[in-house]
């Protein structure tokens, strides 16, 4: 029901219907589009090297004579299946660890408190780039993985800042004082309420890993040639960035689009359930 009636109300927000709006063509481009484009890693005609946007290639082919619109919509594909995995595995931990934390409080709570503070201290882009210097070719799924693992950390702090509102609920008391299990107060009560604020930073993590893992392939650490990845894509760019930036700009923009369109719906998410923020 929060759900439902917070996505009407983004709808009817200028910012968050373009944001759908914008993130369901994407969706549905990086779904539908490599059934029409031709095979990314192609090259018909490698002598020819790098050819303007035009007709046969509306964004051009790059140096190795690869379609850049057919690379650029398989690269959606690959970015953000990575960001919407590696946020779902980091929301799940995250309110796990919370919604313990916050439920059981006394030891249980500043232990596990104690440990995200700890592991907050260490940056975790140096920790990614520790982790992928050392490790020659990751496989994708090896990337969402470690993406998911060092992104909780903030998220069990708001589910547990928000469950340790919730707990001093006068229903939440009634439920305990009537003899309510555990298992029934936490996943009937707590989790529910607590889908809001975690919705919201959810959706606003998928725009911080969209970035973070284009770093990371810009890097040469994140996806590995010959997958294409808008990071990757760029930073194949590099040494014809002045006779052919558009096989640099085209997944540069669509980065930012990307994102842009992801904090838009994000803002409109979290102003729909807390309006207080608006």
């Amino acid at each position: 029901m929060i759900a439902a009636a917070g996505l009407r109300e983004v709808w009817s927000n200028p910012r968050g219907r373009f944001g759908a709006i914008v993130l369901a063509l994407l969706a549905l481009a990086a779904a539908l589009g490599p059934m029409f484009l031709p095979d990314p890693a192609a090259q018909p005609d490698i002598l020819a090297g790098s050819l303007p946007p035009g007709l046969g290639h509306p964004f051009g082919t790059d140096q190795l004579n690869r379609d850049v619109l057919a690379r650029v919509v398989t690269g959606a594909r690959i970015s953000l299946s990575v960001a919407v995995l590696a946020v779902a595995l980091s929301a799940t931990v995250g309110a796990a660890v919370g919604l313990i934390a916050g439920y059981w409080g006394g030891a249980v709570d500043a232990i596990l408190m104690r440990f995200v503070d700890g592991a907050l201290a260490i940056p975790r882009l140096f920790l990614l780039l520790l982790i992928l210097a050392v490790w020659e070719h990751i496989p994708v799924i090896a990337l969402i993985l470690l993406i998911g693992a060092t992104g909780w950390l903030g998220t069990s702090r708001l589910v547990r800042a928000e469950v340790l509102r919730l707990r001093e609920e006068a229903y939440i008391k009634a439920a305990e004082a009537l003899g309510a299990r555990r298992r029934q107060i936490i996943f009937r009560h707590l989790l529910p309420n607590s889908l809001g604020p975690l919705l919201v930073a959810s959706t606003l993590g998928i725009g911080d890993v969209i970035l973070l893992e284009a770093g990371l392939s810009f890097l040469g650490l994140g996806i590995q040639p010959p997958t294409p990845s808008w990071g990757g894509m760029i930073l194949d760019s590099k040494e014809v960035l002045v006779s052919a930036p558009w096989a640099g700009l085209f997944p540069g923009l669509a980065i930012l689009i990307t994102v842009l369109s992801v904090n838009l719906f994000g803002d409109a998410l979290r102003d729909a359930l807390d309006p207080r923020s608006a």
